[in-house]
């Protein structure tokens, strides 16, 4: 199974020149968690579709739209073990 988690990175380093933030580079998006950037899960959706879906939605909303383009949609297989670990299934009604 993939899933599609999606992720936004609040920029707080100073990696550029003059001591400038970095948001995009060569690569996509930035990320340097040293510096102290925030990286923050928003979703895990089902579809690649749904996560943009979502990040177009995101982008509207106070603390993203400062940095809208700092999204990271990331496609991610589970197998059995991992979709398992750390998830409890609780049937209706109990």
């Amino acid at each position: 199974m993939i899933v599609y988690p999606l992720w936004h990175v609040g920029h707080q380093n100073e990696a550029g020149d003059n001591d400038s933030t970095v948001h995009v580079d060569q690569g996509g998006v930035f990320i340097d968690e040293q510096d102290g950037d925030d990286v923050k899960l928003l979703g895990i959706y089902s579809t690649r579709e749904r996560a943009e879906e979502r990040m177009k939605q995101a982008r509207l909303l106070p603390g993203f739209r400062d940095e809208p383009e700092c999204f990271l949609i990331d496609g991610y297989e589970l197998d059995e073990d991992t979709w398992a670990e750390g998830f409890v299934r609780i049937p209706p009604g109990e």
